[in-house]
């Protein structure tokens, strides 16, 4: 009866590109997989497997999940992200964010209490462009996958 059905999963793309300042949020207990584009802001209470651009800010909730590459203006991480963060102004970590991958922006503000395992390089003026998540791809042919979900 339930679950005899099932269709199989799909990939989702989400674009707001046709919005003037949309806000896209997932909510707790949301569960997403695929890429989202957005022109404006982007909160994340639930779970994401995917990649995530902005030309807005980009929340990370303190019960988020992301795994995958985030291109954004500007960020503030208080859950969990493994990946690759492109910011192109300001990163904020909050002491509740755990993050395990790379890190290219211009500006960031790590508070007492987070957890970072990875690479940084910051005051880069064209961060936030996906220049540094194209390389990565490219120099690794196309073996960037993701390992496992959050």
């Amino acid at each position: 009866m339930f679950g005899a059905n099932k269709e199989k999963e799909q990939d989702v793309v989400i674009s707001t590109t046709d919005l003037t300042n949309a806000e896209v949020r997932i909510g707790r207990g949301a569960h997403l997989k695929g890429n989202i584009e957005a022109q404006g802001p982007v909160r994340i209470d639930g779970k994401l497997v995917g990649d995530l651009s902005s030309k807005g800010k980009v929340v990370l909730g303190e019960t988020a999940g992301v795994e995958g590459t985030i291109i954004a203006q500007n960020a503030e991480i208080s859950g969990q992200f493994k990946g690759m963060l492109e910011i192109s102004e300001m990163l904020v970590i909050k002491a509740t964010a755990q993050i395990d991958g790379d890190i290219f922006c211009k500006k960031m503000v790590m508070e007492a209490g987070a957890t970072f395992m990875g690479n940084c390089r910051m005051g880069l003026e064209n961060a936030g462009t996906g220049q540094y998540a194209n390389a990565a791809t490219k120099s690794s042919n196309g073996a960037l996958k993701n390992q496992e979900a959050i």
